[in-house]
């Protein structure tokens, strides 16, 4: 087994804003303007959001590739629970992260919907971010 490392760097730069490079991009996160933010960006919590969209397209267009039927587009709907107490160190008791994590997908193609929800378990499995929501990954922290 060959494992492939990826990186991105970034910095926190005027109040919430957050801009990290990754690969040949630029991405920008911040918070809304009723948290403190400037609403420069979305939330590194909607960002989550989005990957999982990005990452459940990608997954979907490989298999599709795999299996030779054509898939014309898919679309999300990607909804998360959580309690700010958490993130904000209001309550110990509370987990900062999601609760619970409901994508509702919609694919264009010409398979059944029993085959459709084949497809849509085999994206899951397969998705890299599904597979770290799911399981957990190490996170390794230290200073510079």
């Amino acid at each position: 087994m060959t494992l492939k490392t990826i990186r991105a760097s970034g910095s926190l730069d005027n109040a919430f804003t957050i801009t990290v490079a990754a690969g040949n991009h630029v991405i920008r996160m911040d918070q809304p303007k009723n948290a403190a933010g400037q609403d420069l960006g979305p939330t590194p919590l909607e960002i989550i959001l989005a990957a999982v969209a990005g990452c459940f397209g990608t997954i979907g267009r490989f298999i599709a590739h795999q299996r030779k039927f054509e898939l014309r587009g898919m679309r999300f709907e990607i909804e998360a629970d959580y309690d700010p107490d958490g993130l904000l160190g209001r309550r110990d008791d509370v987990r900062p992260g999601f609760q619970a994590l409901r994508v509702r997908v919609e694919m264009d193609c010409d398979l059944g919907r029993e085959e459709q929800q084949a497809v849509l378990r085999e994206i899951e499995r397969r998705c890299p971010l599904a597979d770290n929501l799911l399981h957990g990954t190490d996170l390794l922290t230290s200073l510079a």
